[in-house]
C-alpha cells in the first residue's frame, strides 16, 4: 500500500488531477457562496418590490381597507405566507382583534419599507399614505420570507453542487487522454525486444515531451551504434580466426600421419579436440553476429517435416557416432511462415546441443503439432536435462552448465533464443521426464 501511494505522489497525472481538482473546487465553493448571497438577497428585494406593488395597487385603485373579521369556517390554508394588510389607527381593544390585523403595530411608522417586531416576531413592514390620508401598512413575517430567500437560493446553488462532480470527472478524462500518447509509448517500449533499438516515432507526443524524446532517441542511437561495433569487431575477429584455425588444423593433421610416441599422439589428439572446439566457436560466433547484425529475411511457407528432414540428414553421422536413437514422431506437417535460414538454424541448434548433451545409446524425439497457441515444435532427449535454477541464464552468451565436460561453445541456445525473438516465437525448457526430473524437453511456440 505504502508503494502504491508513493508512486501515486510522484505521478505527475495525479498530481495534475489533484490540483486542479482542488482549483476548481476551491472555485466552486467561492462561486457557491456569492451566488447564494446574491440570491438571496435578490429573493429579499424581490419580496419587498412586491409589498410596494400591492400598496400602489391598494392607492391607484382607490380600494378601501376594511377590517376583516374571521370567519371560523374558512380555514386559512398557510397562515405563515399570507400579507397583511391594515390601516394605522389607534390600538383596538383586546377583545376586538382581527384576525387580519397586526396587534400592538406602532401607528406612527414613517412611510417605507422597515422591519418592525411585532409581539416578538420581526415583519417586514412597508408603509405608505393613501391619498385619503389614511395610512395603511403591507407586511410579512420575515422567517418566511427568509425561508423562501433561503429556498430559492439553495435552488441556485444546487446546479453547481450538479457540475462539480461531473466537471471533477470531465478533468480527470481529459487528463488521462491528454497523457494517452506517453502511456502508449511506454507500453510500446516495454514490449521491445532487447536487440530493438529503433527511434521511438514522436507523432502525436505532446510539444513539451518533445525534446524528451528527442533525446531519448539520440541515446537510442548511440547503443546502437555501440553495439553495431561491438557485432562487427566479433563478426570480424571470428572470421580472422578461421584461416589461421583451418591451418592448424591441416598443420594438425598431417603431423598425426608421422611416427609419435604414444604421449605425443594423446597430445596431439587433446590439440585436435581443442581445435575443433575453437572452430566451433568460431562458427557460432559469425553465425550470433550475423543473425543480430542483419534485418530478418522474407518470410515463406516452410514445411516443418521437411526441415526436420534436411537437419536429421547432415546431423545423423554425429548421432550415430554415439549409437542415439533420433527421429521424427507424428505425421502432423503444419506450414510455418518463416526466413528458411532462421528456421533451419534455430532447430538444428536445438537438436545439435541434443545429441552432444545425450549419453551414448540415449534417445531423441522431434515432433510437431499445432495447438491453441500455435504451431508446437518440440525437441526431447534422454540426457541430464537443465536444473530448473539454470534455465534462464544457459540462454546467456558463454554461460555452460557446472561440471559439463561436453564439448561446446555455450552459443547454442543464446543464437536460438535470439532467433526465436526476431519471429515472435517462445522458447521453454522443461523435463523430459517429470518423474524423476531427468531429460530435456524444449518447447518452441510460432504463434
Amino acid at each position: 500500500m505504502d508503494g502504491s501511494q508513493r508512486t501515486m505522489s510522484r505521478s505527475l497525472q495525479f498530481r495534475l488531477s489533484l490540483w486542479l481538482s482542488l482549483a476548481i473546487l476551491a472555485v466552486a465553493v467561492a462561486t457557491g457562496v456569492f451566488s447564494f448571497v446574491s440570491a438571496f438577497q435578490e429573493a429579499i428585494e424581490l419580496q419587498d418590490d412586491q409589498l410596494r406593488q400591492m400598496a400602489a395597487l391598494i392607492h391607484r385603485q382607490r380600494l378601501q381597507v376594511t377590517h376583516f373579521e374571521g370567519a371560523p369556517n374558512v380555514a386559512d390554508p398557510d397562515p405563515e405566507t399570507r400579507v397583511v394588510v391594515q390601516l394605522l389607527r389607534a390600538p383596538v381593544a383586546a377583545s376586538s382583534k382581527t384576525a387580519g390585523e397586526l396587534p400592538g403595530l406602532p401607528v406612527n411608522l414613517p412611510d417605507g419599507i422597515q422591519t418592525v417586531t411585532v409581539q416578538q416576531v420581526p415583519w417586514r413592514v412597508f408603509v405608505k399614505t393613501l391619498a385619503s390620508g389614511a395610512r395603511i401598512a403591507v407586511g410579512q413575517q420575515v422567517a418566511v420570507r427568509d425561508e423562501i430567500a433561503r429556498n430559492s437560493a439553495l435552488q441556485t446553488v444546487l446546479s453547481f453542487l450538479i457540475l462539480i462532480p461531473i466537471l471533477l470527472l470531465l478533468v480527470g478524462y481529459l487528463i488521462k487522454k491528454m497523457f494517452s500518447p506517453l502511456t502508449r509509448m511506454a507500453s510500446e517500449l516495454g514490449q521491445r525486444s532487447e536487440n530493438d533499438l529503433r527511434e521511438i516515432a514522436a507523432a502525436g507526443v505532446p510539444t513539451e515531451i518533445q525534446p524528451f524524446v528527442a533525446a531519448i532517441n539520440r541515446l537510442l542511437s548511440l547503443v546502437a551504434r555501440s553495439v553495431a561495433m561491438q557485432r562487427r569487431f566479433v563478426a570480424d575477429a571470428a572470421h580472422e580466426l578461421r584461416s589461421p584455425l583451418t591451418a592448424l588444423s591441416l598443420q594438425a593433421e598431417r603431423l598425426g600421419t608421422a611416427a609419435l610416441p604414444e604421449p605425443a599422439r594423446e597430445e596431439l589428439r587433446a590439440l585436435d579436440r581443442a581445435l575443433q572446439r575453437t572452430r566451433g566457436l568460431v562458427e557460432q560466433l559469425l553465425t550470433l553476429a550475423r543473425i543480430q547484425e542483419t534485418s530478418p529475411a522474407r518470410a515463406e511457407g516452410l514445411s516443418i517435416q521437411k526441415v526436420f528432414r534436411q537437419i536429421l540428414e547432415g546431423l545423423l553421422p554425429l548421432a550415430e557416432a554415439k549409437n542415439i536413437d533420433i527421429g521424427v514422431t507424428g505425421a502432423e506437417d503444419p506450414t510455418i511462415m518463416a526466413p528458411a535460414a532462421d528456421l533451419e538454424i534455430l532447430i538444428k541448434n536445438l537438436v545439435e546441443n541434443a545429441i552432444r548433451y545425450t549419453p551414448d545409446g540415449g534417445r531423441i524425439d522431434l515432433s510437431v503439432r499445432t495447438g491453441s497457441e500455435g504451431i508446437i515444435v518440440q525437441i526431447e532427449d534422454t540426457g541430464p536435462g537443465i536444473p530448473a535454477a539454470e534455465r534462464q541464464r544457459v540462454f546467456d552468451p558463454f554461460y555452460r552448465l557446472l561440471g559439463n565436460d561436453t564439448m561446446g561453445s555455450g552459443l547454442g541456445l543464446s543464437i536460438v533464443r535470439t532467433i526465436a525473438d526476431r519471429l515472435g516465437a517462445t522458447v521453454r525448457l522443461d523435463d523430459a521426464d517429470a518423474q524423476h526430473r531427468t531429460g530435456l524437453r524444449v518447447t518452441v511456440t510460432f504463434p
